[in-house]
Parts: C-alpha cells; structure tokens; sequence
C-alpha cells in the first residue's frame, strides 16, 4: 500500500504541471493523503509492537529460559521475538503473547534475580495434632529429598478457625521446577504421616457430644459441634 502510494503522489505532481489536467493532480493529491493516513493507522500498532519489542531487549524484564506466570499460565520463556514472545507451558503447550503484553500489564517473573525460590504447603489438621513431630517429620522428609536445596524446611501453625489449625511447610528449591516437585512431595508425605500417626486421630473432625438430660432443649438440638482442643 505504501509503494502504491508514493507512485500515486508522484502521477499526480507530473500531471499538476499541465494546465489540462491540473485539477486532477490535485483530486490525485487529495486521495493520497488520504491513503496516507489510512496507512499511517493501520501501522500504528505494528510499530508500537516493534517499539516495545526493542524496549523489552534494552530494560529485560523477562530473558530466553526465565520461570514465568502470564494470563495465569506457569511456564518458561522459550522464544523472544520483535513482536511476540513463546512461552512453554508446564504442560509443553507453547503460548504465542504479545510483547507488548509485557509492557502493558504485570506478570510475576520467578528467576528475574535468581532462579531460587520459596514454596509453601497447607495442610488442616486437629487442634491436638502434635505439632513437634510433624516439624520432626517435614525436616526428616526434606533432609532426603533431592530437590531441597539444604536452605529453608521449616513448619508453622498460621491460622486457626472452630474445628481446625493451618499448618504452613515452607521449603526452599534452587528453581521453580524443584520446587514444585518438593511441594507436591511434601504435601503427600505429610498427608500420609497425619493418616499413619496414632491412627489417624489428628485429621480434621467434628465431635458430637450429648445434650445433658433436662436442659429443656429439643431432640433435635441434642448434639452440637464442640470446636475445642482434644
């Protein structure tokens, strides 16, 4: 379109020099600064995509096998080009983003400044789960996993409601792939060491106790839910 353009401009600046045919080099004129404008907007997006594809090479806010979370996808940048960036998904789908989609709006970078990472899992259990030997069992379990990086194991108790407490493992991992694999192995292994120890007794459960005769309550009212420490 652009080519046809200058070629249009330049018939109708020969044809304004004849007196015959001058008005229309001038209709000719007129029709190119149209097209002219049509062209200049339907490039706008084009060169704002290449503009912010050389910004992105010169600021870096994402580089070629960084962890990233994008229109909530996980996955590692594969590719990045002018105008679009390839991002392999943790499924090994590849999602085709915009580069501008970087500028525009915020996405979480995990090895922006270094491919180490923090991962945490929750558990729920009773109030008289012997909070001492899960933390024994979560460092035992982290000391012979692989993908700990022998930094950060610890367990903490960070929420409480009626029937049960939060338990919180906080494991570290030298990347983003480690430690998703220690998480997942850590929320198994502790599921099953709750199930396992004395019986299963510290799973999360509600206890019913018989209303006292005399009370003057319904039968219907005659069990409640007591949400206290065993």
């Amino acid at each position: 379109i652009a080519s046809v353009t200058v070629y249009v401009v330049a018939a109708a600046l020969v044809l304004t020099q004849f007196e015959a045919v001058r008005n229309l080099g001038m209709s000719l004129l007129a029709s190119a600064g149209i097209a002219g404008i049509v062209v200049g907007l339907a490039a706008q997006k084009t060169i704002s995509s290449l503009l912010a594809g050389i910004q992105l090479s010169i600021t870096q806010p994402i580089r070629i096998g960084d962890s990233i979370v994008v229109e909530g996808e996980f996955g590692t940048v594969e590719e990045i080009h002018l105008t679009y960036v390839v991002v392999r998904v943790w499924d090994l789908r590849r999602l085709i983003v915009p580069i501008t989609r970087f500028l525009d709006a915020p996405f979480q970078n995990w090895t922006k400044v270094s491919p180490e990472i923090m991962g945490t899992v929750e558990l729920f259990a009773d109030y008289s789960v012997p909070i001492d030997q899960v933390r024994a069992e979560l460092g035992r379990f982290c000391e012979a996993h692989p993908a700990w990086d022998k930094k950060v194991c610890n367990l903490q108790v960070t929420a409480v409601s009626e029937r049960t407490v939060t338990l919180r493992a906080l494991v570290s991992s030298e990347n983003a792939g480690k430690s998703s694999e220690l998480r997942n192995a850590v929320r198994e292994q502790l599921v099953k060491f709750l199930q396992q120890l004395d019986g299963g007794r510290y799973l999360p459960q509600v206890r019913l106790a018989p209303t006292p005769e005399g009370s003057g309550e319904s039968k219907s009212d005659s069990v409640r839910n007591v949400a206290t420490a065993g």
